[in-house]
């Protein structure tokens, strides 16, 4: 009888052993590097609450600053910050970002691709054309201006109604007054290969968005079966206006999760 008992407990005991064996051979950890691409007429300063929040959630943050002189050095900027990455990573950008990281992201560091109300182009496409699929309120304003040497900008009266509508008059301006100028050409650039095609995404929805029609962004989201999340009334400057919901989908992405 006593062997009998023993027996059994011996079994049982096998088998927990062997479900946790298995159970710690299929969790893998979650990615502990993010890096942070900004869009057109912005820099990664906007990054700081999203930032802020990571890390203290302890994840290594990285920003990558484009000089967005063309879409060639905005992409070699970001495969800079890419290949000091000591393990896999989960790329994020905001707006003209995502065709960034759409063409940067096939490096291997990159684990998955998170777009922030940001452009998700196949290859062969580019943003300027899908972006007359759903125009935006922007496209039919004459909020965009251009300078002589062929750089794009936002009206300082209009930017706070085009590009930051949920944020405050004092920080619109301030955002209006340090944007970074875009070469008109890079919204034209066209994507040779698309990451997303053979890695994870996400795509957050900004309801509000003016800069870039939000049935945009979720056609981007139905079409690469990415895992979407909307956040209602926000902005195109919602990564700026809403910290911890970006960070939570930046933090989603960082789980292990197949596409």
């Amino acid at each position: 009888m006593k062997i009998r008992r023993f027996s059994q407990s011996l079994c049982i005991v096998l088998l927990l052993l062997t479900c946790c064996t298995l159970s710690a051979e299929n969790e893998q950890p979650r990615v502990r590097n993010i890096v942070l691409v900004h869009g057109a007429w912005a820099d990664g300063s906007g990054w700081k609450g999203v930032h802020d929040i990571l890390v203290k959630d302890g994840f290594n943050v990285s920003i990558v600053q484009e000089p967005e002189t063309s879409f060639k050095e905005d992409v070699a900027a970001t495969k800079r910050i890419l290949a000091l990455q000591d393990g896999p990573c989960i790329l994020v950008a905001h707006s003209y970002g995502g065709a960034v990281i759409t063409e940067a992201g096939t490096d291997p560091s990159v684990a998955g691709l998170v777009y922030i109300a940001a452009h998700m182009p196949d290859a062969g496409e580019n943003e300027a054309d899908l972006g007359k699929r759903f125009p935006s309120d922007l496209s039919k304003s004459t909020a965009i201006k251009k300078t002589a040497d062929g750089f794009t900008y936002l009206d300082l009266a209009q930017f706070h109604e085009y590009f930051a509508a949920d944020l405050s008059a004092e920080q619109a301006a301030f955002m209006a007054r340090s944007q970074v100028f875009n070469f008109a050409d890079n919204f034209k650039a066209v994507i040779t290969t698309a990451a997303w095609r053979s890695k994870p995404s996400w795509m957050l929805v900004a309801t509000k968005d003016r800069t870039i029609n939000p049935d945009l962004e979720r056609w981007y989201a139905e079409r690469a079966k990415s895992h979407k999340v909307e956040v209602a009334g926000a902005s195109h400057s919602v990564y700026v206006s809403h910290p911890r919901e970006v960070a939570d989908v930046i933090e989603s992405a960082a789980r292990p999760v197949s596409k």
